[in-house]
């Protein structure tokens, strides 16, 4: 599913996050940097030990909840690596949307000031951190509709949903937005370049 928004293209996909050639890739990362399960884990396995050796170097401190902080992407197709803290859903009274927000607007600052024309995204906070996922998809997509509206980059914004569930949650959420519809340009895992005008 592909939407334009303005001159970029936001698209919703099922796959494999550490499979995805654009330039940049966004972990699911704890605020150790530590690694960890589910998409933090399989990126780590899939890049390299170059990964953490450089998340340790750099980051020593690690990253807070709601912030982003930036890696090589090790041997990922992917050139670069944005680590994001999302938030543990602890019930929804304690910040946790306002956290997860701030998560997608820093990477996105972070692919930005890089000068990454195009980013994946998994659904950050909705594996293990519990986050529910009709709730994170609002806040995800919301989030990334606005930055993509007043910043027109990247040029492709991709979420890479790990299941069918997820996916239909998350296109549920982006019927509502009122975008245009574009048909699909490439296969799942190729970045798409948008003409700039």
């Amino acid at each position: 599913m592909q939407v334009h928004v303005g001159a970029c293209m936001l698209e919703l996909v099922i796959g494999d996050i550490t499979q995805q050639a654009t330039e940049a890739i966004v972990n699911a990362a704890n605020s150790r940097l530590a690694g960890g399960g589910g998409v933090d884990g399989a990126i780590h396995r899939a890049g390299g030990p170059t990964i953490m050796a450089e998340t340790r170097a750099r980051y020593p401190q690690g990253c807070p909840t709601g912030s982003a902080v930036l890696t090589g992407g090790g041997i990922l197709p992917a050139r670069w690596v944005i680590h994001a803290v999302g938030p543990i859903w602890h019930g929804g009274r304690h910040g946790e949307a306002a956290h997860l927000a701030e998560a997608y607007r820093h990477s996105l600052r972070v692919a930005v000031a890089q000068a990454c024309t195009s980013v994946a995204f998994p659904s950050l906070s909705t594996g293990a951190y519990g986050y529910p996922v009709t709730l994170a998809s609002q806040t995800a997509l919301s989030t990334v509709v606005a930055f993509l509206q007043a910043q027109q980059q990247p040029d492709l914004v991709r979420f890479v949903l790990f299941d069918r569930e997820t996916y239909e949650a998350y296109a549920a959420v982006l019927r509502t937005q009122g975008l245009p519809m574009a048909p699909p340009q490439s296969p799942a895992g190729e970045a798409t370049r948008l003409p700039r005008t």
